[in-house]
């Protein structure tokens, strides 16, 4: 019986395993050179290449394999031969750590290494490093980690979330969830707040209440670190529970036996009351913004939880006030995504604001069939278009989602179909968490671009909805490539004539957008 290279065999004395192989053929993985990125390359012998997508393993996954491909036959069998050890060493390195033995040989002649327990494969990442590092014969070496069938949520409601799924109008997640869930990206929701709800509630962050007004919060009190939904019902109309909705879709709890699931499941939600009876303030809209990103506001405790991602299904027809792209400048600089709903109204979004106010991602809203959704406002400002739903047949073609049962006043948790662009817009949210889970270095801009070129083609008609419906395993894929890639030679551009209808709208246009409400 032969033996590994004399590097090989001291760096895995050093690391706890002691490998014993019978002489042969070294063979070539169709994998990444880690267990966390691709490199995508001609078919070289320096290089890798793989057309092949795998999970991405979790800091707690294992392995009881490694795989070791040196870089061409002849240098094989000259470490090979010098590799042989006396017995006595051999079993002084056996006594101090671990068996690993030779399994197979793969088709172009990577080998197969069986260790007799398992490590981590964080752990194995850096032994493999080390191997490299030591011996520059070896072309690679990598865990052998498993590979799952693509993540789909046990969640009973997830069958009725046809916009996550499906061919037509989905957003590919089970695809995505494979490579990315959002963990450790925060999203903050700037809606009436949120409920408690039990498929919500383990992914509340603290949050705020920035609405001012009395007559708006009906809460009884200004400004405090409370974003409780109380209802924003009043003068004859129920309470919508739209920011619970809205939170819902973006990260409820998957996994935990009831309900549906949100798009990242493992992101968290910073709520923040800013809309009540009416709709809100533009001032409050501004203020939570900022507060989302740790801007200090007066008032208000600092938000000790900055957001990457902020999530506003609300808009009101006017030009971008001052006051509120001041605000959206300020997040940005803090490195936050501002994604915005193109509004309700069948019109053109360059008149609704904010989403025609700069740096802000505008999203349309599409069809269970992946057309234009009747009401979904379209535009040259619209970056993008997520699943929406229409209802107008049925309300299973309608977005599900938390909800709350009370008429005005809170109830008990429920969930409902909505239809709206403020139901399309926390999709590319919780898609944007998936995407900076992985990347969270990302720029704002960045993360625009990527969401505007990772989408798919409408499958029915949608003219002036952005590029296409956002694809989020195309997303969460090219976020996978590899953790050193960047997006560069891209320079900031905003669509088309972003001003150009909010010009239109008169200098009588509310100043203050005391009309602005869920979308």
């Amino acid at each position: 019986m032969q033996y590994l290279p004399q590097t090989l065999l001291s760096h895995l004395r050093r690391a706890g395993l002691l490998s014993v192989l019978s002489l042969g053929s070294l063979a070539a993985m169709a994998a990444p050179a880690s267990g966390i990125r691709f490199q995508v390359a001609e078919p070289v012998e320096l290089e890798l290449r793989s057309t092949t997508r795998l999970l991405a393993p979790s800091p707690s996954a294992s392995t009881d394999r490694l795989v070791i491909r040196y870089r061409n036959a002849n240098t094989r069998a000259q470490a090979y031969s010098a590799a042989q050890v006396s017995s006595a060493s051999h079993a002084s390195l056996f006594r101090a750590g671990l068996q690993a033995v030779a399994v197979h040989h793969n088709a172009s002649g990577a080998q197969v290494l069986k260790l007799d327990r398992k490590r981590s494969v964080a752990s194995l990442q850096a032994t493999a490093a080390q191997l490299m590092a030591d011996d520059p014969n070896i072309l690679y070496a990598e865990p052998d980690y498993m590979v799952q069938p693509q993540a789909t949520p046990s969640d009973p409601h997830f069958n009725l979330q046809w916009h996550y799924y499906e061919v037509s109008g989905g957003l590919r997640l089970p695809a995505a969830w494979d490579l990315s869930v959002g963990t450790g990206i925060n999203v903050a929701v700037i809606d009436t707040g949120v409920r408690p709800h039990a498929d919500l509630a383990a992914n509340l962050l603290p949050g705020a209440d920035m609405i001012s007004a009395n007559a708006v919060s009906l809460d009884g009190d200004g400004r405090d670190m409370d974003a409780s939904d109380v209802g924003d019902g009043c003068n004859g109309r129920n309470s919508s529970w739209h920011g619970t909705h809205v939170a819902g879709t973006i990260a409820a709890v998957a996994n935990n036996g009831i309900g549906g699931v949100g798009v990242a499941p493992g992101a968290k939600i910073v709520p923040i009351r800013a809309l009540g009876c009416g709709g809100g303030y533009n001032s409050d809209i501004a203020d939570g913004i900022a507060w989302a990103a740790g801007a200090s506001v007066p008032g208000v405790s600092t938000n000790q939880n900055p957001a990457q991602v902020i999530n506003l299904s609300l808009g009101g027809m006017s030009p971008c006030s001052s006051t509120l792209q001041t605000a959206i400048d300020t997040a940005r600089s803090r490195g936050a995504v501002v994604i915005v709903a193109a509004g309700n109204s069948n019109a053109s979004a360059n008149n609704f604001s904010p989403a025609n106010c700069r740096g802000v991602i505008t999203v349309a809203a599409t069809t269970r069939a992946g057309g234009k959704a009747p009401y979904s406002n379209t535009g040259t400002v619209v970056d993008v278009a997520a699943p929406g739903g229409s209802m107008s047949t049925r309300s299973a073609d309608g977005v599900l989602s938390t909800l709350n049962t009370g008429t005005t006043t809170p109830g008990s948790d429920s969930y409902q179909y909505y239809q709206g662009t403020s139901m399309a817009t926390p999709h590319v949210a919780g898609a944007a968490a998936l995407l900076l889970a992985r990347r969270p270095t990302l720029l704002p801009y960045e993360t625009e671009t990527l969401l505007r070129s990772m989408v798919r083609a409408f499958p029915a008609a949608c003219a002036s909805c952005g590029t296409g419906i956002v694809d989020a395993a195309a997303l969460t894929q090219r976020a996978f490539l590899s953790a050193n890639t960047s997006v560069t030679n891209v320079t900031e551009v905003e669509p088309n004539n972003t001003q150009a209808g909010a010009q239109a709208i008169t200098a009588t246009a509310a100043r203050v957008l005391g009309n602005v409400g869920p979308l």
